[in-house]
């Protein structure tokens, strides 16, 4: 103020110059003139260019363009134009600025990441979330559907019209507006002082609160929230907390926040990523990978090793973070939320013009302004509709006159001088009106036929209906209130979509505004206990299944193999580890794979369930050659319990855990001869434990571990049991020291060079005690007579609680325990794969 009352002075102290004398030069203080002038624009901008206005919910230049396209003709059903020519049009004959301006705006309206209902069908290159739109010469636009029922009914005096900025055309001072879209799109523009911030919403949910309002005028905020519990993103994602939404929605104000929707997922068979789906409104992906990047190069987020872009026009958006095996996803998302744009804030502004002045309304104030203006329009259109109609109804009341009389009528109108004669001497034989006798003067010869008459008479009864029905509903405000409610309905009904966004209370369950518990739990983020962003080192266990599954259970929870059994697969295997250790998968080729146990899926501990719901394929975890299989698992860690393998040729071998290397991808631990391979492996926690063979001619030997000694890694083993020509060994079990009597002994017959999986052959279930033992090398006792058709053994397994599962993981009834050592199996209803 200080520096205007300087200028104000030296101003005054200047003198005219020469060329000055002349001229006509008021004194205007500088302080007056700015106030004034600032005024001016302030109110220009406010009014004219930056807010919407309540009732329709368009910007002037959003409202001229639409208008302007309807005035084209450039409907949904008509073809795409170019959008220069709509550009030219608007600023030609409505819009009193820049070409830039008005192509911004239906660039906006044509993109559906921005408004939750499009206004305008675009062809071409409209831009994305991380790019501009192409060149106004290179796209096309018509009218979209949503946009016809904002325009609909302009002819027929719903509005008022207003010339342009040289009053050479009119323009409509607002559009007609079927449905709230202030609400259903939003809003953004920052004017002089203020500024207007609203999020879309859900237009059958609008509109459900608004036709309550319709039929209950005194409804309260509490009943609308329940119609609209809150915003519907056209991006979807998630939105957090609803106290926000709440306070906005009674007093115009709030923020609320905005969350990308992601989940984990098992990318690959050892690696692990979080997959974003949905981000939040107006962010885009290469912002979001951006903001990572700086995030991890500030060390503020660890534990990303790469982020990919996968979207496409099938998938729709698919960003992809993968996360190392040593961090957990879920603290790595918590802290993306934190330092990405993966979780945004919205503030609400709901400033609006409501009769040219701007006002901050809340939700009941926003829909209480459309309907009062729905209602006006609806009253309007049935006033012009009953005038348009009874005007009409008087004109073929005319017609009917002169159609039954048509013979006097041309008389009268042949011995006329001239028209306005005629016109005369008709109204004063008849008895008509000026505008009846113009009308018949105008009447062509092809409307004097009998079928014209009935069609004059059958228009004249519609016309009467139609009047009486007009008049009905503006002589009724609660009938004219149904025939907005039920329009409403309708345009529902015709472009309604289902809910995007969803919506949750900080503890991330799913709520509405309106529930106590949305309000109560508005402040709570962070109570839930914070998950750590490493993974910590702790014990774990390691699962393979018979269907060659891999999994991890970590934490205490061991493998309860007295409880319930699930429904699906058994355990062909299971080792103790620690989560930052590794453990061996043991192949046929006698070869040990190293896997570290954080690349093995983990799994939730489920107390007293034996079989594995989840994990992934072994294969896919490590590389194995063809015809190569793993047999077992093997225990990496310091401590480990002695192992015994066998192979099918006969031979056994044990070695301990501080043989094995301590570095290499893979190794072997046995040498094998030609021809052979490793059938099972099993650890030996005591000397007295019994290693039990099983060979294809059911021959089964059980000996004591402490028979077998301790052999260095490249030992080939020694010799387990003694053979018939043409077999081979089909199972290795360990059955400990003290758990002799709870084993039993299942074994499956088979048919050689049957295909693996096609003959289902008898099983036979008996008890361990009772076959005796014998000495390492020898041939055993036979365990299994077999039938007619069945002349090998295709499985065997010693153990307690045994189960059987078929080649997709389903349960295989296993017959009773026979206390015959030597008898014949029961056949089973369909081929065993594995037995756990």
């Amino acid at each position: 103020m200080r520096a205007f009352r300087g200028v104000v002075a030296i101003i005054r102290c200047m003198s005219p110059s020469k060329e000055q004398v002349h001229e006509h030069i008021v004194d205007t203080d500088v302080i007056e003139e700015m106030e004034g002038s600032f005024l001016e624009y302030a109110y220009s901008v406010i009014h004219a260019r930056a807010l919407p206005d309540a009732r329709d919910g368009l910007k002037p230049v959003q409202r001229r363009i639409l208008y302007q396209m309807n005035q084209m003709g450039l409907a949904p059903t008509r073809g795409h134009v170019k959008s220069a020519r709509v550009v030219g049009e608007v600023m030609g004959k409505l819009h009193p600025h820049g070409d830039t301006a008005i192509y911004d705006a239906m660039v906006r309206m044509a993109q559906p990441w921005t408004m939750r209902l499009p206004l305008v069908d675009g062809h071409g290159n409209f831009g994305s979330l991380d790019d501009g739109p192409a060149a106004s010469r290179y796209t096309e636009a018509r009218l979209s559907v949503a946009a016809l029922d904002l325009v609909g009914s302009l002819d027929e005096d719903v509005v008022d019209f207003v010339p342009n900025y040289d009053a050479q055309f009119l323009q409509p001072s607002v559009l007609p507006a079927a449905y709230p879209n202030l609400l259903v799109n939003g809003a953004e523009g920052i004017a002089v002082g203020m500024a207007t911030k609203m999020p879309p919403h859900n237009l059958g949910e609008v509109v459900a609160a608004a036709r309550h309002l319709i039929a209950n005028p005194e409804a309260t905020l509490e009943e609308l929230i329940r119609f609209v519990p809150g915003p519907d993103l056209p991006s979807g994602g998630k939105i957090v907390g609803l106290d926000g939404i709440r306070d906005a929605y009674a007093t115009g104000r709030g923020i609320f926040r905005t969350r990308a929707k992601a989940r984990i997922e098992s990318i690959t068979a050892r690696r692990r990523a979080i997959v974003i789906t949905e981000l939040p409104y107006l962010i885009g992906p290469e912002k979001v990978i951006d903001k990572i990047k700086e995030a991890v190069q500030s060390k503020k987020v660890e534990g990303i090793t790469a982020v990919t872009d996968l979207s496409d026009r099938e998938r729709g958006l698919r960003l992809v973070i993968e996360v190392k095996n040593s961090f957990n996803p879920e603290a790595v998302l918590e802290k993306l939320y934190r330092f990405t744009p993966l979780e945004d804030s919205f503030g609400i502004n709901n400033v609006a013009l409501v009769d040219g002045q701007p006002r901050t309304l809340g939700l009941r104030e926003l829909l209480r302004v459309y309907t009062d203006f729905r209602i006006e329009v609806v009253r309007r259109r049935t006033a012009h509709r009953l005038r348009s109609r009874e005007d009409r109804l008087h004109l073929v009341e005319g017609l009917l006159v002169a159609v039954l009389d048509i013979d006097e009528v041309i008389q009268v109108i042949r011995t006329s001088d001239d028209s306005g004669q005629a016109r005369t001497r008709l109204m004063g034989v008849f008895d008509l009106t000026e505008i009846q006798a113009e009308h018949i003067l105008q009447l062509r010869l092809r409307r004097l036929t009998r079928f014209s008459r009935l069609e004059l008479e059958a228009e004249r009864d519609q016309l009467a209906r139609e009047i009486e029905e007009l008049s009905a509903i503006l002589g009724s405000d609660e009938r004219l209130r149904t025939v907005v409610s039920e329009e409403l309905a309708e345009v529902s009904a015709r472009l309604a979509t289902p809910r995007r966004t969803i919506l949750l209370e900080d503890s991330g369950a799913a709520a509405t505004a309106a529930t106590p518990a949305g309000r109560a739990a508005g402040s709570a983020r962070g109570a839930a206990a914070a998950v750590p962003l490493e993974v910590p080192d702790g014990p774990s266990r390691v699962l393979l299944s018979g269907t060659d599954l891999l999994a991890r259970i970590d934490g205490e929870t061991a493998v309860d193999r007295s409880g319930p059994r699930r429904a699906h697969d058994v355990l062909r295997s299971a080792v103790g580890a620690s989560t930052h250790g590794e453990v061996g998968a043991l192949t046929t080729a006698g070869r040990v794979i190293r896997i570290p146990v954080l690349d093995i899926p983990a799994l939730a501990p489920v107390e007293g369930a034996p079989g594995l719901s989840g994990g992934s394929p072994v294969s896919e975890m490590i590389d194995l050659a063809s015809g190569e299989d793993v047999v077992g698992l093997v225990p990496m860690s310091e401590g480990s319990p002695v192992l015994v393998i066998a192979t099918a040729a006969g031979k056994v071998k044990r070695f301990r855990a501080e043989d094995f290397p301590q570095k290499g991808e893979s190794f072997e631990v046995v040498r094998l001869e030609d021809g052979d391979h490793v059938v099972g492996v099993a650890a030996t926690a005591s000397e007295e434990d019994r290693v039990v063979l099983v060979a294809s001619d059911s021959q089964l030997l059980h000996f004591p571990a402490s028979v077998v000694r301790p052999q260095g890694r490249t030992g080939g083993g020694m010799a387990g049991i003694k053979l018939a020509p043409g077999t081979h060994v089909v199972a290795l079990s360990v059955v400990p020291e003290g758990g002799v009597d709870d084993a039993l002994v299942v074994t499956v017959t088979g048919q050689e060079g049957a295909l693996p999986g096609t003959v289902a052959g008898s099983a036979k279930v008996t008890r361990f005690a009772i076959y005796p033992g014998k000495g390492r090398a020898t041939g055993g006792v036979r365990s299994h007579r077999f039938l007619r058709g069945e002349d090998l053994l295709q499985l065997a397994w010693v153990g307690p609680l045994p189960r059987a599962v078929g080649s997709a993981g389903q349960e295989v009834p296993l017959p009773e325990a026979d206390q015959r050592r030597d008898g014949s199996g029961t056949p089973l209803p369909m081929p065993v794969t594995a037995i756990g």
